[in-house]
């Protein structure tokens, strides 16, 4: 029998909410009176979407291009984030002495690096030697217009292959690291009786890991792996130093040419928070319903 729980304001609810108000209106008042600064937030609106004047038809702006653009950014340096740390996490926690100190000192390294500096150092290091070596821009322009809709769509355009690919990489192998200690910590965090069990039915080492431990340790660590996924979202920002044009990037383009320095990133700031909110939300129903069902 489901039961619907009463939302009930306490006296401290009231106050927060009424102290995080004040807040926002004394913000407001001091821009205008201090800085004596215009607001023009109708300014703002047709950076999200434009209608061409030959078709008639809608497009994307700078703002939206640039959500989006995190969006890619955030999943494919997630899904790379997540091979890297479940296979350095696996080392980590079954490994040989060798894997686990391999596995040790990229995380430790990695996680003592500001994601600043690794994405910095990877773009004008290491990118600069190999991805520029592979020719992906020019394969790409050499492409059938197919290939270049579908690789634009799922990554970028041909200008800005290079730097997109390069910046997945530095952000998935900082994230991997966290994603490694996860993944260790997931599989340690299984008894030792269900190693006994499987060996108790005949099954071989590896057949136990893979069959009932690592299962297991995926269920346990779910909810904090997609916890940092919101994480990567978040840290994709520092890719606006090597002109990825994410959000960020875009918020600083727009700010240096119109000077609405507060419209922009404020609503920079509540585009970051719609997308990391709707992560939250959805993983927070997602847990109560496999909780239910536990």
């Amino acid at each position: 029998m489901s039961s619907k729980r009463n939302i009930r304001l306490t006296v401290i609810d009231v106050a927060v909410l009424l102290l995080v108000v004040a807040g926002v209106l004394f913000f407001f008042l001091r821009v205008k009176q201090v800085l004596d600064y215009h607001w023009d937030w109708p300014a703002i609106v047709p950076f999200f979407f434009y209608i061409d004047p030959a078709t008639g038809s809608i497009h994307a702006n700078i703002l939206i291009q640039g959500f989006l653009t995190t969006i890619k950014l955030s999943i494919w340096s997630t899904l790379l984030g997540f091979l890297l740390g479940t296979f350095s996490g696996i080392m980590g926690a079954r490994g040989n002495f060798g894997q686990r100190l391999l596995s040790r000192t990229y995380v430790e390294i990695i996680r003592n690096i500001p994601s600043l500096v690794l994405v910095i150092i990877f773009y004008y290091f290491v990118s600069s030697q190999f991805l520029d070596a592979l020719n992906l821009d020019i394969w790409l322009r050499n492409g059938s217009e197919y290939i270049r809709n579908s690789v634009e769509f799922a990554f970028a355009g041909p200008e800005q292959i290079n730097a997109f690919v390069s910046a997945v990489i530095a952000l998935g192998i900082y994230e991997g690291a966290y994603v490694s200690e996860i993944v260790r910590g997931g599989i340690n965090s299984i008894s030792r009786g269900q190693w006994e069990a499987c060996r108790s039915i005949g099954l071989s080492g590896f057949q136990s890991f893979r069959l009932v431990i690592l299962p297991q340790a995926f269920r346990k660590v779910a909810f904090p792996m997609a916890g940092q996924f919101i994480s990567t979202i978040k840290d994709s920002a520092i890719v606006s130093v090597i002109s990825i044009q994410e959000l960020t990037f875009q918020g600083m383009e727009l700010m240096a040419s119109t000077f609405l320095v507060f419209e922009i990133w404020i609503t920079i700031t509540l585009l970051y928070f719609v997308l990391t909110f709707s992560c939250s939300r959805a993983i927070s129903v997602f847990e109560k319903k496999m909780a239910l069902k536990q």
